[in-house]
């Protein structure tokens, strides 16, 4: 395949190694920059992101970068795949070296620490209003897309032709995105989902079986609704790939670490321990505070946030968390009554 373009991955943890993956397989000229130099340098000499996919090696239209200040005015498409903590830092860090015509994509999912905003309001705080901006997301683990195995994501943009030029820039045989103009909805269910994945995690670690997994996924979905549409997010995208589609294979899958994190939990690990034990960042936990505030602000029930945040802060045991779940009031289903229909 012939090289088209240069395009900057910032951020060399597993998720964004294997977006580096995708698009250097398709031909584009891909610098990946990592924050630790030793680790750039080890991926440069061996050609290998060895401590989280140690199982590809890198295309040679793939190359590892440290000097990302010195690098960013050569390129137009950037693709942010860090922390959402680190998020408006990395934004700052690159913000006076950006060239006016750069487009900024992010495969990050969470809300911002402290003040809850959504991603795409910190990077036009940092960067203006008029940028061009996208958010990748959807049910994909990094290991698979990595090993090439068919994967579909969805890109909300403020920019259809940039969401359609994203589209060419990651679409093959075995990455499929769809377009979306929801930036609001996906970025929500993105944060949501990690939470649930959390609460499933927990449920299975306290031995539960697949009745109660089920059960939360389908309530979790619903706490999901709620809180997405509430804030302008469109209903039919938490039925898509980056809500119903990421909550089923973050809740299910043991590759997940938000579900393993909880699964730790449920099983006596102390939070940090728990941390320490996943080796990186579970993002259901600063998500699951944001959220519970901004649910309240709202005036939204999320029982299963507030559950988690309460586990999370102390404030209960996984045990009393599901408990405090099963002893609430009872109501209907949907927020509606179904009439009955009579024959005259």
């Amino acid at each position: 395949m012939t090289v088209r373009q240069p395009i900057l991955v910032v951020g060399a943890g597993s998720w964004g190694t294997a977006l580096a993956f995708v698009l250097s397989r398709n031909g584009h000229l891909v610098s990946l920059w990592g924050r630790n130099p030793k680790h750039v340098e080890q991926m440069r000499l061996t050609r290998q992101n060895s401590r989280f996919l140690p199982d590809e090696t890198f295309p040679d239209t793939l190359q590892p970068i440290d000097n990302l200040e010195e690098s960013i005015p050569q390129f137009k498409d950037i693709l942010l795949v860090v922390p959402s903590h680190a998020f408006r830092e990395t934004l700052n860090k690159i913000a006076p070296h950006i060239t006016e015509q750069a487009r900024l994509c992010w495969a990050t999912k969470g809300l911002e620490n402290n003040t809850g905003l959504l991603l795409h309001q910190v990077a036009q705080h940092v960067l203006g209003k008029k940028r061009a901006l996208a958010v990748l997301s959807g049910p994909s683990f990094a290991k698979e897309v990595a090993a090439d195995l068919p994967t579909a994501v969805t890109i909300a943009s403020n920019d259809p032709k940039y969401a359609q030029d994203l589209v060419k820039l990651f679409h093959n045989q075995s990455f499929r995105p769809y377009t979306s103009n929801d930036i609001i909805g996906v970025q929500l269910g993105g944060a949501v989902k990690n939470i649930m994945a959390i609460a499933a995690g927990i449920a299975d670690g306290l031995g539960f079986g697949a009745n109660t997994r089920t059960a939360l996924i389908t309530r979790g979905l619903s706490e999901m609704v709620r809180f997405g549409m509430a804030q302008g997010g469109q209903h039919e995208t938490f039925m898509g790939l980056a809500c119903l589609g990421d909550l089923l294979l973050t809740s299910t899958d043991n590759q997940s670490r938000n579900r393993r994190f909880g699964y730790a939990l449920a099983q006596g690990s102390e939070i940090t321990q728990a941390q320490k034990k996943i080796g990186q960042v579970v993002e259901g936990v600063q998500a699951a505070g944001e959220v519970s505030r901004r649910a309240k602000q709202l005036g939204i029930d999320m029982p299963i946030v507030e559950q988690v945040n309460k586990v999370l802060q102390g404030l209960c045991t996984p045990k009393d968390a599901v408990q405090a779940l099963l002893s609430r009031q009872l109501k209907p289903e949907f927020s509606y009554q179904l009439s009955v229909i009579t024959e005259n």
